[in-house]
């Protein structure tokens, strides 16, 4: 998935909105010497400051949360300049349940995300599905 966004990578700056711009893939960041590889690092310029993606294969669960919010700690005291806004940190993955986020730190964190995505479009009947869904939970 990650050579996918990186092939369309301009499309994908446009999803993502105004003043994006690509950092690095696969960002690896040495604590205490260990490494860790941060899968997309942006920098957006309207908003000044970093945005970190991660991205899942599976489920969303409490490790990711966890990693993500190491991540976003390290970029705020060790990258950003005094200037740049807090970092954003965003996981993307299959799938998330309410309960793991309702307990873990993106309850309480402005600035850390969790989204699920597809690998594929719906089907019509899934799609009117969604809505008629949606619908009712207004």
């Amino acid at each position: 998935m990650e050579s996918n966004i990186l092939e369309h990578l301009q499309e994908f700056l446009l999803e993502l909105g105004r003043g994006f711009s690509f950092v690095a893939r696969q960002k690896r960041i040495d604590v205490d010497g260990d490494n860790f590889y941060i899968d997309l690092v942006f920098y957006n310029y309207v908003l000044k400051c970093f945005v970190l993606i991660d991205l899942k294969l599976d489920k969303l669960t409490h490790q990711d949360i966890g990693q993500m919010d190491f991540y976003v700690r390290y970029f705020d005291n060790e990258v950003k300049d005094i200037g740049d806004n807090p970092s954003i940190g965003i996981i993307l993955c299959t799938s998330k349940k309410d309960t793991i986020v309702k307990y873990s730190v993106l309850n309480d964190n402005k600035n850390l995300f969790a989204s699920k995505y597809q690998l594929f479009l719906p089907t019509e009947k899934e799609f009117a599905d969604e809505v008629k869904k949606s619908k009712t939970n207004i």
